[in-house]
């Protein structure tokens, strides 16, 4: 089998997270500048067996797009010019940073860890992945 991996897409930064070969585990892999995130998925698909691509959808709390959907699709389109052959699945992300933080509490990590959005954004990313394997 091939892994999954999910993307919380930002402005400024990108939580990424993917699963064992097995599809079993979801676990955190890192954070990328946006920039840099094409750069980062073309090296990481040649170096690692990927089945699909699981996309953070932000939506407002009465289900219509964020800000920052224009942004997405505009990253979504680029990617299927990159990786014709990649699924990708787009899941609902309400709340993601929001569960990442009260985690980041409940497992005791003091209020300085805490303050470290990159981390925020690749436990949102878990949490978004773990979502789609519990679907």
């Amino acid at each position: 089998m091939a892994r999954l991996l999910s993307i919380d897409f930002g402005k400024k930064r990108t939580g990424i997270a993917v699963t064992d070969d097995f599809q079993i585990i979801a676990s955190g892999l890192t954070t990328v500048d946006t920039s840099k995130l094409m750069d980062f998925l073309k090296d990481y698909f040649s170096k690692e067996k990927v089945e699909k691509v699981i996309i953070g959808e932000p939506k407002r709390l009465n289900n219509e797009p964020s800000e920052i959907t224009p942004l997405l699709n505009e990253f979504i389109d680029k990617f299927h010019k990159q990786f014709p052959n990649m699924p990708v699945e787009r899941i609902d992300e309400r709340f993601t940073s929001k569960i990442a933080f009260q985690t980041m509490i409940d497992s005791g990590l003091k209020k300085k860890q805490r303050q470290n959005k990159a981390l925020i954004d690749e436990i949102a990313a878990t949490i978004i992945l773990q979502d789609y394997m519990n679907q």
